[in-house]
C-alpha cells in the first residue's frame, strides 16, 4: 500500500443512478473494513447531501469538497483533509450543501478539477474512497476521473438492471474520456433480502445481465447499519448479530477491491512495459 510503502493505494469511486440504494452506507461499510484493519483511509465526501461527513463526525471542518473544486490547484485538497470523528487512520474531505454549484461543468477540463485537486494528496493512503451524489452529472465526472476503480451500487428491486446499467455507462463515458485507467470494480447489490422471492428475482436478473460484473458479495438488510450511523461509529464497532453480518461482508467487499487494484496497477505496468519495447525496438503496429 502507498501509506505503507508497497504498492499503489486503492482509488476507488462509489456510484449509484438513484438515491435510496445506501450507497453512503456502502462507503462507510468499506471505510470501517479498512480502520479494522489498520489501513490509512481518506473518505472524500462529493455528495451536497453530506451524509458521509456527517456518519464521519469531524470536529471541525474549515474547508469542504466545494472549496477544493473552487480552487482546483494541483495538491490544494490537502488543505482540507481533517480527522474524522472514527478515530487514527480515517480522514475526510467534508461536503457541504454549497457543492451543488459545482454540478455543472465549468471551463474545459471541469471534469478533471477533483484529480487535479488530489496531486500528492492520494499517495498518503492506503485506500481513498470517493462518495459520488446520487446522480451520474459533473460531480460524478470528477470522481470518476479521479480514481482507478468505480463501484456501483444497487439493491435488488425493478430498477436494478436499468440503474446499474446507466452508472456502468458512465464510467465508460469517462474512461474514454478522462481516465484511460478507469476501471469498474464491479455492480454490488446492497440492502440484499435473497430469502425473498423479489429479491432473489431481481439478483438472478443481475447475474444473467452482468455475469462477469456482479460481484458474489451482498450487502445484507441489517438495521444495525443505520443505528452505526447514527451513534457516528463503523459498523465493525457495533455490537449486535446483525453489525457482524454486515462486518464480514464488508471484508469480504474490501478484500475483492483491494485484488481489483492491485490487478489494474499490474495492467498498467504490463502495458507501460509494453510501449516501452515497442519504442525502443521501433516497431509499428499500425
Amino acid at each position: 500500500m502507498s501509506g505503507t510503502g508497497t504498492t499503489a493505494p486503492l482509488t476507488c469511486a462509489v456510484v449509484a443512478q438513484k438515491g435510496g440504494v445506501g450507497k453512503t452506507t456502502a462507503l462507510l461499510g468499506i471505510a470501517g473494513a479498512a480502520w479494522e484493519r489498520g489501513l490509512r483511509t481518506l473518505v472524500v465526501d462529493l455528495d451536497p447531501q453530506a451524509n458521509a461527513t456527517a456518519a464521519l463526525d469531524p470536529a471541525s471542518t474549515a474547508y469542504s469538497t466545494n472549496d477544493v473544486l473552487a480552487d482546483a490547484r494541483p495538491g490544494v485538497a490537502a488543505d482540507a483533509v481533517v480527522a474524522s470523528g472514527w478515530g487514527e487512520g480515517i480522514e475526510l474531505i467534508p461536503s457541504e450543501r454549497a457543492l451543488e454549484h459545482r454540478a455543472v461543468p465549468e471551463g474545459r477540463d471541469s471534469a478533471l478539477r477533483l484529480r487535479i485537486a488530489l496531486e500528492g494528496v492520494i499517495d498518503r493512503y492506503d485506500v481513498v474512497l470517493v462518495d459520488c451524489p446520487p446522480s451520474l452529472g459533473e460531480l460524478t465526472r470528477n470522481a470518476l476521473a479521479a480514481v482507478r476503480l468505480a463501484l456501483v451500487v444497487t439493491e435488488p428491486s425493478f430498477f436494478a438492471l436499468p440503474g446499474a446499467a446507466a452508472a456502468l455507462e458512465a464510467v465508460e463515458v469517462v474512461r474514454g474520456s478522462n481516465n484511460l485507467v478507469l476501471r469498474p470494480a464491479g455492480v454490488l447489490v446492497n440492502r440484499a433480502r435473497p430469502q425473498t422471492s423479489e429479491h432473489a428475482f431481481r439478483l438472478a436478473e443481475l447475474r444473467e445481465t452482468y455475469p462477469d460484473l456482479l460481484l458474489p458479495v451482498t450487502i445484507p438488510d441489517r438495521t444495525a447499519l443505520q443505528q452505526a450511523q447514527g451513534a457516528c461509529v463503523p459498523v465493525q464497532a457495533w455490537r449486535s448479530t446483525g453489525a457482524h453480518e454486515a462486518s464480514d461482508a464488508f471484508d469480504d467487499l474490501l478484500d475483492l477491491l483491494l485484488d481489483a487494484a492491485a490487478r489494474t496497477v499490474a495492467d498498467l505496468g504490463v502495458a507501460a512495459a509494453l510501449t516501452s519495447s515497442l519504442t525502443s525496438t521501433g516497431t509499428d503496429h499500425r
